[in-house]
């Protein structure tokens, strides 16, 4: 399956809006980075906790705000929208190309959004130090993407590096203690 390969169709930025979400979120990034600012996402979120432009907006500031296990959290919740829209599996452990075959056919923007999704929480799960984690979900998506127009290759080689040098210090702890 070749990821690059679509029409033209709406991104998630371009679904109408709520006009008072819309207003939060301008507000927000005008505020950006008082922490004001978030007050405003969240409560954009509690009116529209599926609204896929607050979720990415809310991810944003928690990224940038280096709130990583809050931005994973945001991430995981994307990815149970998108996924949810696209008819896909909760547990991306059980995600097939068969699944994304039939999630193309609902809407491959939606579905680059979801692999996407997938890719910033293994980078966000390998930077806390989830590395089986990120390792997992990242190898499903170069499994899936075979001509790597994700980019999570190396990402995926990046997270073993890490892995292999965790277990390794471990192996050395239980053979020094």
């Amino acid at each position: 399956m070749d990821l690059q390969d679509f029409e033209a169709e709406d991104l998630y930025f371009n679904a109408a809006i709520d006009p008072e979400i819309a207003a939060l979120l301008e507000e927000a990034s005008n505020l950006y980075p008082e922490p004001e600012a978030e007050t405003l996402l969240l409560r954009a979120y509690f009116l529209a906790p599926e609204d896929l432009n607050v979720l990415v907006a809310l991810y944003r500031y928690f990224y940038y705000q280096h709130r990583l296990r809050d931005a994973l959290v945001v991430a995981h919740k994307a990815i149970a929208v998108s996924g949810k829209r696209l008819h896909l599996p909760e547990d991306w452990r059980h995600l097939t190309r068969l699944h994304l075959g039939q999630g193309v056919l609902v809407s491959m923007t939606l579905t680059r959004f979801y692999l996407m999704a997938h890719k910033g929480a293994g980078y966000l799960e390998m930077r806390l130090g989830e590395l089986a984690d990120a390792v997992g979900r990242l190898q499903t998506l170069v499994d899936i993407d075979s001509n790597d127009r994700l980019g999570a290759k190396t990402l995926l080689t990046l997270a073993q590096e890490h892995l292999y040098e965790q277990q390794g210090v471990a192996v050395l702890r239980r053979a020094a203690g």
